[in-house]
């Protein structure tokens, strides 16, 4: 599917929603005054939810809406609790509710950033009920990756909470075909970039060797093994190759020996977890990214790759051809195929006109995920929910 026109499709859903074109100056207005009660991780540790939770906080503000945070995953205190196992979980829980009840009595409509697994369990069904109980509407905006598996076993749950929410807001046409299976109804508002942060490089292209490059935390999901094994094909080929992987995660011992039994362990750097500034450096020194995801929803990654000029290769999963389009503005390849995965880089180093093409291609489409175009349809939902008839409060 093509990127620009997947993401015009996916937005169709929420064409009702959308200004005329050129009111996005016009909609930010709507914010103003807004009391919306943003609930969501922060970093640290960083990561693609805690981002754009950061990200939306700040665009909110500056348009001027009063955000009161509730933080899913604020730290232990005290910090000994953190190392309890299972009373860990009472220590973080009790505070967050308390947090919860206190911030419904304070705005207007609350903004709930919803994962899959037990986070949806833990911290989006008792921020749902409780803004219910105080008669605040909900927008839960769902962003995990995992959703098909995860509404596969607990859709009857999910759907007796979202009956109690004022809307459903997902990021890409691939989580509203999930949700739609599962007999709920969403809009799409997609992942906001910020393109003064995330923007090309001014370094020449291979000039001290090909630079590869994997933003993803080192956990099985993201297959950062067969992104190694295709950079040894890819070193094979051009020696002076490096590969650096920006995240952190359970696996890292484990990918570190697999770099020494390939033999391309000095080739390799461990970055580890990058605040967003160091991760957009990286993105401007690097020539290609990788991104050798199982499951996927809408990685931020992608479009911060995209906005930085690098061209991507990743797996063709979940909702990734829901925004780039293989040849156009990205190259797509088959999970786990690690040779298929070097070939794709190999023929981006080898050809510097298909490198710009995809560079170019990407650089336009991700204006679409600018806050100048997200901005209105975000505008757009809240007047919606507001619009609607008040929730009765079973609890004052």
């Amino acid at each position: 599917m093509p990127g620009v026109g997947a993401s015009t499709a996916g937005l169709s859903s929420a064409a009702a929603l959308s200004p005329p074109a050129g009111a996005a100056t016009r909609m930010n207005k709507a914010f103003e005054g807004l009391r919306i009660g943003l609930v969501g991780p922060l970093a640290p540790p960083a990561g693609g939810m805690a981002n754009q939770t950061r990200q939306l906080r700040e665009l909110l503000e500056a348009e001027r809406a009063t955000v009161t945070m509730v933080q899913t995953n604020r730290p232990y205190s005290p910090a000994w609790a953190g190392r309890l196992p299972v009373l860990r979980a009472l220590f973080r829980l009790l505070p967050y509710l308390w947090a919860l009840w206190r911030a419904a009595g304070q705005v207007e409509l609350i903004h709930l950033m919803a994962n899959s697994g037990w986070a949806w369990h833990l911290f989006s069904t008792p921020a749902i009920w409780i803004a219910r109980l105080r008669g605040v509407p909900v927008v839960v905006n769902y962003r995990g990756g995992e959703a098909g598996d995860f509404l596969a076993r607990s859709a009857a749950l999910v759907r007796w909470s979202m009956r109690r929410t004022a809307l459903l807001a997902v990021p890409s046409g691939f989580l509203e075909q999930v949700f739609r299976q599962h007999g709920m109804a969403s809009v799409v508002v997609p992942n906001i970039i910020d393109l003064s942060r995330f923007r090309p490089g001014e370094h020449a292209r291979g000039a001290d060797g090909a630079h590869l490059m994997v933003a993803r935390n080192l956990e099985p999901i993201y297959d950062n093994a067969t992104g190694l094994r295709a950079f040894a094909q890819v070193h094979r080929a051009r020696p002076d190759a490096r590969l650096t992987i920006a995240g952190s995660g359970p696996e890292l011992a484990l990918l570190q020996g697999l770099a020494t039994e390939l033999g391309v362990a000095a080739a390799v750097h461990f970055a580890g977890r990058l605040d967003r500034d160091a991760m957009a450096a990286l993105y401007r020194s690097a020539d290609v990214c990788l991104n050798p995801s199982l499951a996927d929803n809408m990685p931020n990654s992608l479009l911060e790759a995209m906005a930085s000029g690098v061209p991507v290769v990743s797996t063709r999963v979940g909702g990734v051809p829901f925004i780039v389009e293989h040849d156009k503005t990205a190259l797509l390849v088959a999970a786990g195929d690690a040779p298929a995965m070097a070939d794709a880089a190999l023929s981006l180093l080898d050809d510097p006109a298909r490198w710009a093409r995809l560079s170019r291609a990407g650089l336009a489409d991700v204006q679409s995920y600018t806050w100048a175009r997200v901005a209105p349809v975000l505008g757009g939902v809240y007047r919606r929910v507001l619009e609607q008839p008040p929730v009765v409060p079973l609890v004052s």
